[in-house]
């Protein structure tokens, strides 16, 4: 046995039809990131997944930033994003066409992410990595999941969190 090469790895895959091809139904809201590392992290796992779009909101830098490109990976040309500066209107544009928009947040009436029923296309929200995802949003959510928390920590870091929803609704 032997690990492939990065070479061998990305030789398998057909640029055009990642870039061009069909996507999962999933969006991401990052709202109000403050660390460029976890926007990167968020991009390349966005990328594994395949998911349909970025959006990129309030204070979360955009690229091209040499802290997201240290962590993307080159995957910012192959995950498509837009900026938003307001991300209670483009909650409620998403809703008109039908997308359900969930937040990634911990609250008295959060849902155990494994038990919420989830209907495509979805957009989920993953909020500041102090602060969470802003009362003001979670308000107009179609619901609210989160990620069960076995030991002493009370909370992941978000680009962790995003990777665990991402991959639970793209796998």
């Amino acid at each position: 046995m032997r690990k492939k090469t990065t070479n061998e790895l990305v030789g398998e895959k057909n640029i055009f039809q990642i870039k061009n091809g069909l996507r999962n139904q999933v969006y991401l809201i990052l709202d109000n990131i403050r660390s460029m590392y976890n926007v990167g992290a968020i991009f390349r796992t966005a990328d594994a997944a395949l998911v349909e779009k970025l959006y990129l909101c309030g204070i979360t830098a955009t690229p091209p930033r040499k802290e997201i490109e240290k962590t993307a990976l080159k995957t910012v040309d192959f995950v498509p994003w837009e900026k938003r500066d307001n991300t209670i209107e483009l909650i409620k544009e998403l809703k008109k066409q039908g997308i359900q928009v969930i937040a990634l947040e911990q609250t008295n009436d959060s849902i155990n992410y494994k038990n919420f029923d989830f209907q495509k296309p979805v957009a989920i929200i993953v909020g500041h990595e102090v602060d969470g995802v802003s009362d003001d949003l979670l308000q107009l959510c179609d619901g609210i999941v989160d990620i069960p928390m076995y030991g002493i920590a009370n909370s992941l870091n978000v680009s962790t969190a995003a990777g665990i929803i991402l991959y639970h609704l793209c796998g």
